[in-house]
């Protein structure tokens, strides 16, 4: 059997698969949806495409060919003949399948809510199932610095004895997209207390990466910082919004008069919930469409189904997967605790879906799982941190 096998690999190689390794294409400006597609390919050629770092589709080996070809800008016909040639298929077949393939993804670019299983026949897989070589994301937390002196026991800053340097964190987001991670959230502590904030951003924009940030929003309210990390490359924000800061509320305004996807994140409060519908309302009418939750206690857990139906009625897309900074009862906590349909994605999401930094560079599995440290960014190699991860995750 094995003499048979060689033989009719001599005579019929094995077709190799492409490199492996990330691939990104942006949509140009005049595009009339501003998108990103990143390709990851694995060893055995799989493939996961992600599509504005949010819609994620798992490809076998021939369909990461087409994609690859997509988001390469190869030329079609060039395209076509490649693949007929390495699978001996007639390009009749291959042109029908390369255009199919197109016609999907374009759909999902200007459909960005359609569910691509229901509407588009993509095979639907368990959360996280093809996480191979790496997350889809890492949230980075610059530094556990606060505005507000007073408010320094919500952070842990404890657990720091220093912040990585502007050249350590390029380094940081170095190894991060060479393992073939395209998404960096960046976060805190207060982010934008950070002076080098604006040349992170257009570092990991260099490398291809899509970069968010999650911040108090005060600095945003100031037009020409705004512009600066715009013109860096950041390309969504979530704006911690505090109801009684009317300067909370002017950056809010400021930045959804941009060309940027905005969430707001909401902490539930005794003093927040009597205002609660009026707070939403406002939003509405402002443009808002994401909102993220969360609890300054568990014991307001029992509000959160009649708060997310208000989101519902008002149309309001909720984000459950984003870090918020120094909040021991982010979305994730509170979305576990509570045991939404949502719990079997919440749960497999740290350590697989995405990973945290601290601002010294240790990797946790998500923010909160300060038990678990799973290397350090600057002196493990990734290897061993995706190991510990692949060993460690919660769930």
């Amino acid at each position: 059997m094995k003499q048979f096998r060689s033989l009719m690999d001599r005579i019929f190689p094995p077709i190799q698969p492409l490199p492996a390794g990330i691939y990104h294409y942006q949509a140009p400006a005049d595009a009339d949806f501003p998108y990103r597609l990143h390709l990851r390919i694995e060893e055995d050629g799989q493939g996961l495409l992600i599509v504005n770092a949010s819609t994620v589709v798992h490809l076998n080996p021939t369909a990461t060919e087409y994609a690859y070809h997509l988001v390469q800008a190869t030329p079609e016909e060039e395209a076509i003949a490649q693949i007929a040639k390495r699978y001996n298929v007639r390009k009749e077949v291959v042109r029908q399948d390369f255009a199919d393939l197109r016609a999907r993804i374009e759909t999902l670019i200007d459909t960005p809510d359609l569910d691509p299983v229901a509407y588009l026949d993509f095979e639907r897989d368990e959360p996280y199932s093809g996480v191979r070589s790496a997350p889809y994301r890492i949230d980075c937390a610059l530094t556990y610095r606060l505005p507000d002196e007073g408010a320094g026991s919500l952070a842990p800053v404890d657990r720091v004895k220093r912040e990585l340097t502007r050249e350590e964190w390029t380094q940081v987001f170095d190894k991060a997209w060479e393992a073939g991670i395209p998404h960096a959230v960046l976060t805190g502590g207060e982010p934008t207390l950070r002076p080098d904030l604006t040349d992170l951003i257009a570092h990991a924009e260099k490398l291809g990466m899509v970069t968010g940030l999650i911040t108090n929003g005060l600095r945003l309210a100031e037009t020409g910082y705004l512009h600066d990390l715009l013109l860096s490359g950041l390309d969504h924000v979530t704006i911690l919004l505090d109801p009684a800061e009317d300067q909370c509320w002017e950056a809010l305004r400021d930045t959804l008069a941009e060309d940027i996807a905005v969430t707001v994140h909401l902490t539930l409060t005794q003093k927040v919930l009597p205002d609660f519908n009026t707070i939403l309302d406002r939003l509405v009418e402002m443009g808002v469409q994401n909102l993220s939750l969360s609890a300054d206690t568990l014991d307001l857990k029992s509000e959160l189904q009649a708060d997310r139906d208000a989101l519902a009625e008002r149309q309001l897309h909720l984000i459950w997967d984003m870090p918020v900074p120094y909040s021991q009862f982010h979305p994730v906590a509170v979305e576990l605790a509570e045991g939404t349909p949502d719990r079997d994605v919440v749960s497999t999401g740290p350590g697989r879906g995405w990973l945290y930094i601290e601002p010294d560079g240790d990797v946790l599995p998500g923010q909160g799982y300060y038990q678990t440290v799973l290397g350090n960014m600057l002196t493990d190699s990734w290897e061993t941190i995706w190991k510990n991860a692949s060993e460690n995750a919660p769930g």
